[in-house]
């Protein structure tokens, strides 16, 4: 039974086993910080649910095993001390992707119980089995992914577990034992119905072919990864991973942030995403960066967030995207054509009016915050004094943004548009320094009261992502601060020092990748080399040791919360990348001298 293996092995508790395209995933997280005994297939459409439960099992009995996965297989082995046969490889199962909506399952040695995750069946709530007399096949219906999974039974005899066409809550499932022999299955998600099953080749061919899948996107997105760079492949399988097709309210194809609960694309996630996809995979780049912008509402707004089945308004996010369209061209190997360039364009300029007009207080010429959610900072300090303010990070974004514009519409021959854009920078620069700037640090202000402060969040230094733009002294006084900020692990969204720091404190004490990356970004941009050298650096360790996590403790490194965070992958595969390309240019140096 053995299958060609590729890629890292990793664990399903921090990283789902899934495919590019698929809206499901193996793995035993069923909800929010809640992990299962066994693996589930877990579904994102209409949210998480979990729909079918794996039990491995031998004898009659279920029976502990050991669970490894690699980018192209997923397999349970024996535990050393769970019976005969154990430890000898023999005795088994394994799981592959067959396409973005079938998986296939062998067994050797192994039984399966293939039981449904949410047996109670209302009207309203829970999963139906039935067998299908048309093929002969068991199909689970459940209300809450609004879908259908089929099990047809490709070697092997079944065994059914119960619940076959009851109602009411009674335990619904099939069996496979290991007494018959080699078995094997092909599990599919399907709406209404389709066509029976038809394999497209033997199991060893299917999981060569998905190794190869994978391989071909990672030489795409990573081909200059080395022994320097150990974590560059599992963080090209989170993304992979994490990508799905069309559905839903999503109209093109999306990493999500995460195939574990975080399974949403925030509007501004999505742009460290596209930026470390835009070399190697230019198309799904560009899809990264506009997903937000399909549900660009009459104003200009862009949703806090869009995933499967809705799209939220509530809040937003914060206007990063011109910094990160210049960004996304800096790496795409083509230039964008002049149609593509018009409409974004367009919906750049929309959202920077947005900003400028209904986030625009009367005789004001910075915008504001409503909310921290709005910033994407969402409980940091800056904002414990008052909710509705100005600060620095927002205004160097629009700073940045209102070049951009300026620069594309140059592009566009609309020199008109490029000089009203290039003075919109200019004032809001101009005010962001007379207003905000207090000598040390950039201050927030609130708009209904006018008052200033400083707190302890790095969030006050993001104006630093303005590089050189900033004046030498501000630039130095603000580097300075931010070194602060720079643990053994890299950079603490609050000050150590300050007496809110909480290592589990969401944006109040732990490492985050954005904004490791737009600062590392500013210095670099600034001249400040050295520092945006130790904070990569940092980083980097950081998630060769701890993964790819939404956010990492600043004092123990430790990995928190959601485990396999898209934006986390992508910002490793950013700074290393840059790194390997400027160790490469010193090297080219040395030996022309």
């Amino acid at each position: 039974m053995t299958v060609a293996r590729t890629g890292p092995a990793f664990s399903v508790q921090d990283i789902p086993f899934s495919y590019s395209g698929s809206w499901f995933n193996i793995s035993p997280v069923t909800a929010q910080n809640t992990y299962a005994d066994d693996l589930h297939l877990v579904s994102h459409q209409t949210r998480m649910h979990p729909v079918l439960r794996f039990v491995p099992m031998l004898g009659g009995a279920r029976v502990e095993t050991r669970v490894v996965a690699t980018p192209a297989l997923l397999a349970w082995t024996l535990d050393g001390e769970a019976g005969e046969g154990a430890g000898d490889g023999s005795r088994r199962i394994e799981l592959v992707y067959e396409n973005a909506d079938t998986v296939r399952l062998r067994g050797d040695g192994l039984g399966l119980r293939l039981l449904a995750a949410n047996p109670t069946l209302t009207p309203f709530s829970g999963t139906y089995l039935y067998r299908d007399p048309v093929d002969g096949a068991h199909v689970f219906t459940a209300y809450e992914t609004g879908r259908r999974y089929r099990v047809t039974v490709l070697s092997g005899r079944p065994v059914e577990s119960g619940g076959v066409h009851d109602l009411g809550t009674s335990e619904r499932g099939l069996g496979m034992s290991e007494r018959d022999g080699m078995w094997e299955i092909a599990v599919e998600e399907f709406d209404s119905a389709r066509r029976p099953y038809a394999r497209s080749g033997s199991f060893g061919e299917v999981a060569d072919r998905t190794r190869a899948t994978f391989e071909s996107f990672l030489e795409a997105v990573a081909p200059w990864r080395s022994a320097r760079t150990p974590a560059a492949e599992s963080a090209a399988y989170v993304l992979w991973s994490a990508t799905v097709e069309p559905r839903g309210f999503l109209k093109r194809p999306a990493v999500l942030m995460s195939k574990h609960w975080m399974d949403k694309v925030w509007s501004w996630d999505h742009c460290f995403n596209a930026i470390a996809l835009a070399e190697g995979a230019p198309g799904l780049a560009r899809d990264q960066f506009q997903v937000p912008f399909d549900h660009q509402d009459e104003t200009g707004a862009l949703p806090d967030s869009v995933t499967h089945s809705e799209a939220l308004y509530n809040f937003v996010k914060p206007p990063i995207h011109g910094w990160a369209l210049r960004n996304i061209r800096a790496r795409l190997p083509e230039p964008l054509e002049p149609g593509e360039l018009a409409e974004l364009y367009r919906r750049l300029e929309r959202w920077t009016e947005f900003w400028l007009t209904a986030r625009c207080a009367p005789d004001q010429v910075l915008p504001h915050y409503q909310h921290g959610n709005d910033s994407g900072w969402d409980n940091a300090t800056t904002f414990d004094p008052e909710r509705v303010i100005q600060t620095g990070d927002l205004a160097a974004f629009l700073i940045l943004q209102a070049r951009a514009l300026a620069d594309l519409a140059d592009e566009l021959g609309d020199s008109a548009a490029s000089t009203r854009w290039a003075g919109a920078a200019d004032r809001l620069r101009a005010a962001m320094l007379a207003q905000l700037w207090t000598g040390e640090s950039f201050a927030a202000r609130g708009v209904h009261t006018g008052a200033r402060w400083t707190s302890g969040s790095l969030l006050d230094l993001v104006p630093v992502v303005l590089g050189a733009e900033l004046p030498e002294d501000v630039l130095a006084a603000v580097a300075q601060r931010i070194k602060t900020h720079l643990t053994e692990f890299g950079l603490a969204t609050e000050s150590p020092s300050s007496p809110h720091y909480q290592e589990d404190g969401y944006w109040r004490g732990p490492i985050w990748a954005p904004s490791t990356i737009l600062i590392e970004d500013g210095l670099r941009r600034g001249g400040h080399t050295d520092l945006a050298d130790e904070i990569s650096a940092r980083f980097r360790g950081l998630c060769e040791r701890s993964g790819f996590a939404e956010n990492f403790g600043a004092q123990t490194g430790a990995p928190l919360r959601d485990r396999a965070y898209t934006w986390t992958a992508s910002a490793y595969l950013i700074l290393a990348a840059a790194h390997e390309r400027r160790t490469a240019r010193r090297r080219e140096m040395a030996r022309s001298e």
